[in-house]
């Protein structure tokens, strides 16, 4: 297996910040990566997909693992399902494309989300309505420390809003996951805007809904291989009861859902554009005017100027409406 030295990180983040790994390696089997941890047993580790969730602020003093298992492959199926098994390395769209062409429903609606299929299960990725959570049936890993290959169900997975035990712990890298499709489809409207986009549609296919969705994410984002970014970077703030009324007193057209056990969710993007941040910029960092929820890198190869914008981003929302936001995107 070839470890790569002071390896340059910036084609690996779509943020395409400098930095350094002191190692680095791409294992393409179980095996591979089992050798890997085996032989690296001390140093600081850090295993990434495509690099679209993350960013770098200084030189990583360790192994960066970025495995290249790929493969999708039929498990099991009925009249009513089907069970796929894609491998960690395979692109998120072109496994959704790939689910959607045999006529499989359940990851329609997490079309255009950029990443690895190793990737959706550790941030439980979701758009419009659902999340990946909600057709997964077991993540496939490898414990960092024994090299011990270990299956997580559903609910050992410990699913949370963008988290998961794999996030939490750190602790596993993900080789594959098991999904769990329908082989029926019927459109069940759950979204304003994809709602909208399908007005005049009222018995939509399966493939009309991932192309509407597509229509929407090209229209509302930018594409990070034009203008770096590492989409929404801010989860929308879940907040206790006290929290909810509070910020209606100051923003009494907030939108807020009920999420249970007394919990309320309200929308990070609308926070920051009553702030007035939408579009601002500062030096080569700046918010998307399409998008309150996108930090853009205008031309930085330096991520701490994109740390400290985005700090900037949070104090500002502090300070008016008594929210710390919390980043999506993990910061190293």
């Amino acid at each position: 297996m070839n470890i790569q030295h002071d390896i340059q990180l910036q084609p690996y983040n779509s943020f395409k910040t400098k930095a350094l790994a002191k190692l680095f390696a791409q294992p393409s089997t179980i095996t591979e990566l089992q050798e890997i941890l085996s032989s690296y047993k001390t140093e600081k580790k850090l295993v990434i997909g495509s690099g679209c969730n993350l960013f770098f602020t200084r030189d990583f003093d360790g192994l960066i693992i970025k495995p290249e298992i790929h493969g999708i492959r039929v498990l099991e199926e009925n009249a009513d399902w089907v069970e796929i098994e894609a491998g960690a390395a395979e692109d998120w769209d072109n496994f959704v494309e790939f689910c959607v062409s045999r006529g499989y429903s359940g990851v329609e609606n997490l079309s255009l989300i950029p990443g690895t299929v190793g990737a959706a299960p550790i941030q439980n990725i979701g758009a419009y309505g659902a999340e990946v959570k909600d057709v997964i049936t077991y993540v496939k890993t490898v414990e960092a420390s024994s090299g011990k290959i270990e299956s997580f169900s559903n609910t050992a997975c410990n699913f949370s809003y963008r988290n998961s035990i794999f996030k939490q712990t750190r602790k596993f890298v993900v080789t594959s996951s098991v999904f769990r499709l329908q082989k029926a489809f019927t459109y069940v409207e759950k979204y304003a805007d994809l709602n909208l986009e399908l007005k005049n549609n009222f018995h939509p296919s399966l493939s009309q809904v991932r192309e509407a969705i597509i229509r929407i994410r090209t229209r509302k984002l930018p594409n990070h291989l034009e203008l770096p970014n590492a989409g929404s970077f801010f989860k929308n703030p879940i907040l206790s009861k006290p929290q909810k009324e509070k910020l209606l007193t100051l923003l009494p057209d907030a939108p807020i859902y009920n999420i249970g056990d007394n919990g309320f969710k309200t929308s990070a993007a609308y926070l920051i554009e009553k702030t007035g941040c939408k579009g601002k910029r500062k030096g080569n960092v700046g918010i998307y005017e399409g998008h309150a929820l996108i930090v853009v890198n205008y031309g930085t190869e330096n991520g701490e100027e994109i740390l400290s914008f985005v700090q900037d981003i949070q104090n500002e929302v502090q300070c008016k409406f008594h929210i710390m936001l919390e980043p999506e995107v993990w910061i190293f």
